[in-house]
């Protein structure tokens, strides 16, 4: 019984001298509040924005070498710096809407277009792949770095904008265009 003891005793004292001894407190990594992207290629810019995008906990996908997708409120955005060595850069958010078959290539879509571009000042609309899709684009201008608070702001400012625009659309209207997730399998 003795043995088992002093033997239990010797597994103690092996147990506390095998633990480091450390003050040193492990330090939590802190999400960025802002990322500088100047003086970098718009591919490197885009992997920076989405590493700072992950560290503040947005749900984001890399969406090709130049673009991030981010899942913001329910909705989805493509994000696309843009950087000029010379100036301003910015980072493009778009949202993609399908057009319903019957509306391609209408004159109610064109004026609807139109109008909108006229109106609001919010994002560009414009019609692409022979008018079956509809890209609100929005820019975020900044110089070399930008807050991520900035970028939140913008996307909320935009979807809300969005979603004035469905509100003042005819009754019906949501079933002819609806949005294209950018996000694929997240």
């Amino acid at each position: 019984m003795k043995k088992l003891i002093i033997a239990g005793f010797l597994t103690s004292l092996c147990a506390c001298a095998a633990t480091e001894n450390s003050d040193e407190m492990p330090k939590a990594s802190m999400a960025p509040e802002q990322v500088t992207l100047g003086d970098m290629s718009n591919s490197d810019a885009t992997k920076k924005l989405y590493e700072a995008l992950i560290q503040k906990n947005y749900l984001a996908k890399m969406a090709g070498s130049d673009r991030v997708a981010v899942l913001f409120d329910d909705n989805q955005f493509l994000l696309q710096p843009s950087i000029n060595p010379n100036g301003i850069d910015r980072i493009l958010m778009n949202r993609f809407y399908a057009v319903h078959p019957k509306l391609v290539g209408s004159k109610d879509l064109l004026v609807l277009i139109g109008t909108l571009n006229h109106k609001l000042n919010f994002a560009k609309f414009t019609l692409r792949e022979n008018g079956a899709v509809i890209q609100v684009q929005g820019a975020a201008t900044f110089v070399d770095t930008i807050e991520l608070e900035e970028i939140r702001r913008f996307m909320l400012w935009t979807d809300e904008g969005l979603r004035q625009v469905g509100h003042s659309l005819p009754k019906g209207a949501e079933k002819m265009i609806k949005p294209i997730p950018v996000m694929q399998g997240i």
